[in-house]
């Protein structure tokens, strides 16, 4: 490219591929983002994230690698200072690289000094977020029916006044550092907020938008978990939400929709800082979100590590490309990877990789020039059976019950086959996913869209079965390792 574009990164933590509006869904109120999409975006339909869990997805879609190029499996094995990360590529190759929001993504004790100028730091009083303070109040008693269901509900706020948290702050830094930023150097900006992560909370305008009798159908528990991974029967005995209702189902549910609609607000704000600034023709605009949600889902909230059902590792992924680079504006039916991220900012700014990764481009597909992209995506974790470094015994609160995470993650320390090794390889009909310690996975996801009903053993599909077993095969052997691109000397 002979010019570079601004760049920005609007990348939500959870957010469900299928809770956008001009997806079909009736109860999602994104206006903002549909209003892209129509106008000037591609929305990608069937994108999905490399791992089911924050730091992994974020080390892939950062480097272009899959978790298993060098182990980046767990919430505590983060980008090491010899490791590619896109943040710092860009800072070297000239860009002002502005920082809001979490981390889950490089090593905190070595500081953030390489990967961008500013790691913003509010500073007016936030409040916690979630209403974490409160949350003896709102999980109710130990044993109960609320206590591991992450549901808080509508946030107390003074008259129309937001819940000013942390995502709202670094919000507001981007729209302030827009409106005042002088400098010659092309912008990136990264906004990893938290929401629409669980728990599940958000203040009205956005709680009471969701019409509740226009929420999707929720997939019912499968009859005795028949086919399916042991580490979702293990959480679902242990969350204890077998007593709710599908009233109270919807009230969770539609929390979320709505902690997804605040920030299609807040995204709003964004773009029309950078409109008022002059900025946004000439900016590049990537929003997705590192994995999704069960929200409900199975009779489950939360997410697991190593299963790879559509609404945890399918994903929104929406490109705004400068101006000057074509687009057809619309909904887009490829399968993408969020790997693909990396390499479509690099052909975007002209920047060649100095590291092998497995990224594709994206801009053939945002001018319409092809509908094909991918045969297959892949999406990986757990571990092998001795692995105590990937038992993640770092999260200490989840290690105990009174730890709101403690039904996933202390299943995880288990030798038992629940945190299995897995793969998954999924085509557009069909999902494979092999598991080391137990029972692999086989879906027609034409017939069955939500994967209730496993088909491993169907002699129907033995010839499916084969191809989609070479296919990982192949996937591993092609991406397997990286031969580091600088050259030792022998002498």
């Amino acid at each position: 490219m002979a010019k570079r574009p601004h760049i920005l990164i609007f990348n939500p933590d959870q957010w469900r591929g299928d809770v956008l509006g001009h997806l079909g869904n009736p109860a999602a109120y994104t206006p903002v983002l549909d209003a892209l999409v129509e106008r000037e975006a591609v929305s990608f339909r069937y994108a999905f994230c490399q791992n089911p869990v924050c730091t992994p997805s974020r080390c892939s879609f950062m480097s272009g690698w899959y978790p298993h190029v060098r182990g980046h499996r767990t919430m505590f094995h983060m980008m090491r200072p010899d490791e590619p990360v896109l943040l710092r590529t860009l800072k070297e190759n000239g860009y002002y690289v502005w920082w809001g929001g979490k981390n889950d993504l490089v090593p905190g004790q070595h500081g953030y000094e390489a990967y961008c100028h500013v790691k913003y730091r509010p500073q007016e009083p936030v409040k916690p977020i979630w209403a974490i303070d409160r949350q003896a109040e709102w999980r109710g008693a130990p044993e109960s029916d609320t206590y591991y269901s992450f549901y808080v509900g509508r946030l107390p706020t003074e008259e129309e006044e937001p819940y000013y948290d942390g995502d709202w702050a670094n919000v507001m830094g981007a729209v302030n550092l827009i409106r005042t930023y002088k400098g010659e150097q092309p912008l990136c900006i990264y906004l990893p907020l938290t929401y629409p992560h669980p728990p599940y909370a958000v203040e009205d305008p956005w709680y009471s938008l969701i019409d509740r009798a226009k929420l999707p159908r929720r997939l019912p528990t499968p009859p005795g978990w028949r086919g399916k991974p042991s580490i979702l029967r293990g959480i679902w005995a242990r969350q204890h939400l077998q007593t709710w209702t599908e009233d109270r189902w919807a009230e969770l549910r539609a929390t979320y929709y709505g902690m997804c609609s605040r920030l299609d607000h807040q995204f709003g704000l964004i773009l029309q800082a950078l409109r008022e600034a002059g900025l946004y023709e000439d900016t590049a605009i990537f929003f997705f979100s590192d994995h999704g949600d069960f929200t409900g889902d199975y009779g489950l909230v939360e997410k697991t590590q190593n299963t790879f059902e559509d609404c945890l590792s399918r994903v929104p992924f929406i490109i705004k490309p400068p101006a000057w680079v074509p687009v057809k504006p619309g909904v887009r039916d490829a399968l993408v990877e969020l790997i693909d991220f990396p390499a479509t900012v690099e052909a975007l700014t002209g920047i060649t990789p100095t590291h092998t990764h497995f990224g594709r481009s994206l801009l053939p597909l945002l001018a319409g020039e092809t509908d094909e992209h991918r045969d297959a995506v892949f999406c990986e974790g757990g571990r092998l059976h001795g692995e105590r470094h990937c038992m993640e015994l770092e999260s200490a609160d989840s290690q105990v019950p009174t730890g709101l995470y403690y039904p996933r993650v202390n299943l995880q320390t288990s030798e038992g086959p629940e945190h299995t090794k897995a793969a998954m390889c999924r085509t557009k009909r069909y999902k494979y996913v092999r598991r080391l310690y137990e029972e692999d996975e086989l879906y027609d996801l034409y017939e069955d869209p939500g994967e209730l009903h496993n088909r491993i053993g169907d002699p129907a599909l033995k010839g499916v079965l084969a191809e989609l077993k070479e296919r990982m095969l192949t996937w591993y052997l092609e991406t397997c390792d990286v031969v580091p691109h600088d050259p030792d000397s022998r002498w």
